[in-house]
């Protein structure tokens, strides 16, 4: 019998389906607290201490009072239903980490990007590498307090989205608005497997 402090550690038997989601973004743009937020088991942290090292190579613009850093990955697990559970992968954001993405890409069934619109420049390189990729993803605006407020339109355009790329706000500190992004993620690229299908067939 598993005592009351593990029950969480394990996956119901319905459970028919796992589902890897990486998260990526720029660095300090609320990757590591978006999957604390929302896992429903204590997470796996790969964070360490930013050192002088980091100084000229970081960009600490708008993330003054970040004083970690996410070096290989973060892990959590969220079950959407009786029968779907997701796995999350949060990645490193700095670009000498980005040959980490390789592996946590692998499998995937899309991604979750998440980005700061204080520093929305840092989020081009890494929408090109997914677009590169072919990787269905969705955006989630993680809206800090002192975030300028942009609509889904301004937004698209800025990023050079596709039209049916999904464009989400998100308080990454909050699990019911991180699981809202992460379930817009997967009723998109569902959405896409559907439409694909007949394509298929034909």
């Amino acid at each position: 019998m598993v005592s009351a402090g593990f029950a969480d550690r394990y996956l119901p038997d319905t459970v028919q389906q796992a589902v890897k989601i990486p998260v990526v973004g720029a660095f300090g743009v609320g990757k590591t607290t978006l999957v604390g937020s929302v896992s429903e088991i204590e997470p796996l942290r790969t964070e360490e201490v930013m050192t002088q090292a980091s100084v000229g190579v970081d960009d600490l613009a708008g993330s003054s009072r970040k004083t970690t850093t996410t070096v290989a990955m973060d892990f959590g697990r969220i079950t959407l239903s009786p029968r779907i559970v997701l796995y999350l992968f949060g990645t490193p954001g700095q670009r000498r980490f980005w040959d980490l993405w390789e592996g946590l890409l692998e499998g995937a069934l899309g991604v979750l990007v998440v980005i700061d619109t204080r520093r929305l420049e840092d989020s081009f390189d890494v929408l090109e590498q997914l677009e590169l990729r072919g990787v269905p993803f969705a955006v989630a605006v993680n809206q800090f307090p002192d975030s300028e407020f942009y609509g889904t339109t301004e937004l698209r355009e800025a990023l050079d989205l596709l039209e049916d790329t999904p464009i989400v706000m998100c308080d990454a500190r909050d699990r019911g608005s991180s699981a809202d992004a992460l379930i817009t993620l997967v009723e998109h690229v569902l959405a896409r497997e559907v439409v694909r299908t007949p394509e298929a067939a034909s």
